[in-house]
């Protein structure tokens, strides 16, 4: 789920920034440091929206480095247990599959994988029905609910299940 919050960071400018861009280098370097990172308690950061303060620098001793508390509004992305997520397969072996909804990887046990679907090896492993109708396997496209989550400090991992009403394959890139 995406969340739009505000939050702070304390940011170390080099004195060749200072000047009349100080603003625009302190944003710019904000968002190259933020955007793309996982904190574990609130999710990935998706994009930063605005800024909301910048605090008065303080001088680092000895170095010259101005730290600034920055307080900035950005939109983070944090899955929960039993949501659902529309996710890319890419990987498929026989202890199941993993999935990638944006930043997050989930991986699909196959006990969590409709009984009637079989794991085929081969050049490209996949997961097919009795009656060959439904095909699982690398770039396809599966509707997940989320089981479980972990979360590290920097990381956000998901166990899913396809084994319910309305989830399975959406897309299958054979048939496209």
């Amino acid at each position: 789920m995406f969340f739009h919050i505000v939050l702070e960071r304390n940011m170390q400018l080099h004195p060749r920034h200072f000047g009349r861009n100080l603003r625009e280098n302190l944003v710019s370097k904000l968002m190259k440091d933020v955007e793309g990172t996982c904190s574990g308690r609130h999710g990935f950061v998706v994009a930063i929206t605005g800024i909301e303060n910048v605090g008065k620098g303080l001088i680092r001793d000895g170095t010259g480095f101005v730290t600034f508390p920055v307080k900035y509004q950005c939109v983070v992305f944090r899955p929960f247990k039993g949501e659902i997520l529309e996710a890319a397969v890419t990987m498929v072996n026989k202890m199941g599959f993993f999935a990638e909804a944006g930043p997050v990887q989930i991986f699909v046990s196959n006990h969590l994988i409709p009984d009637d679907m079989e794991f085929q090896s081969g050049d490209m492993p996949n997961y097919t029905t009795s009656d060959g109708s439904v095909k699982i396997q690398k770039d396809s496209e599966v509707r997940l609910k989320i089981i479980g989550t972990r979360v590290d400090a920097t990381e956000i991992f998901c166990i899913g299940t396809i084994k319910d009403d309305f989830l399975g394959v959406i897309n299958d890139p054979t048939t496209a």
